[in-house]
């Protein structure tokens, strides 16, 4: 099974593909906030970056299969820019996600406080080429009075992952130096990831990540048993997703959020359980460097 990490800019990289076409993309690029990072330039013009965005939405169109999803997740207000680049480069709309991650809202002195991020679902061409309509059974709210006998489809509000914050609830995910310190300050979680894999591959579908940064889509996608690959431009990041595929942390183990779905139908499909040769069959080869 195919899991692959390459240091490399990802335009170059999908410039040169030639692989098996991707099936589903996670594309959560920096959000240019100004954060420091070690090999990137996190304060460029609006326009350099949303150029940039462009080009990168443009070919991974390229590189996807008819009917494959690209998730793009972003700040809130950028909601408009993240649209306009999806239909300047062709993807056809599915849904605009609002993930609401259980952490404090961020005050704010003249609007309301901010209190989600927005992930733009897309597909190329109108259809998606799959799609499993995932059940969860979330704790009911205090209008609802009836326990649910199987559950409720995911919704476009996911209410239900928290956030890896810089505070308390961060926990053991983020991955840490020496110091303590978090290697990236804006690592997705393993339950995200989980949902989003789920909802659009099925088992050997390719998953990409083209701003891999400490490898949470990779890690995910070994454990559901898909074809995954990822570009990373960070040598101390890729060292790191290398040694987190191979080394299979307890926190990093996606079953404990298996029985969050037991009412999907076809659940025993779509999370095929790996046998222990299967695991043995996956492990990472040193990167490829450009």
């Amino acid at each position: 099974m195919l899991c692959e990490i390459n240091q490399v800019d990802c335009i170059k990289y999908l410039n040169e593909y030639k692989g098996n076409e991707f099936d589903l993309t996670f594309l959560d690029p920096p959000f240019n906030q100004g954060k420091e990072y070690n090999s990137h330039n996190d304060n460029l013009s609006t326009q350099e970056y949303w150029d940039w965005m462009n080009e990168v939405c443009s070919l991974l169109y390229e590189n996807t299969s008819q009917g494959g999803a690209l998730y793009f997740m972003q700040r809130e207000k950028n909601t408009q820019y993240v649209l306009d680049s999806l239909i300047k480069t062709n993807w056809s709309f599915q849904n605009l996600i609002i993930w609401k991650k259980k952490t404090s809202a961020i005050p704010g002195s003249k609007r309301y406080g901010k209190h989600y991020q927005i992930i733009a679902f897309v597909t190329k061409g109108l259809k998606p080429r799959l799609f499993n309509k995932l059940r969860i059974d979330p704790p009911l709210l205090v209008t609802e009075k009836k326990r649910r006998q199987n559950g409720m489809f995911v919704t476009d509000v996911w209410d239900d992952i928290r956030e890896l914050t810089s505070g308390y609830y961060a926990g053991d995910e983020p991955l840490r130096n020496e110091k303590g310190e978090r290697i990236h300050k804006q690592q997705s979680p393993v339950q995200l990831l989980t949902r989003i894999i789920l909802s659009s591959t099925n088992v050997g579908d390719m998953v990409f990540d083209p701003f891999a940064g400490t490898g949470t889509t990779l890690v995910v996608a070994k454990q559901l048993l898909r074809k995954s690959a990822g570009t990373e431009i960070d040598p101390i990041n890729v060292e790191h997703i290398i040694k987190r595929i191979n080394d299979l942390r307890p926190i990093d183990d996606i079953s404990v959020y298996q029985d969050d779905y037991r009412y999907t139908e076809n659940l025993e499909t779509i999370w095929h359980l790996q046998t222990d040769a299967e695991k043995a069959n996956q492990e990472i080869d040193q990167p490829k460097i450009f």
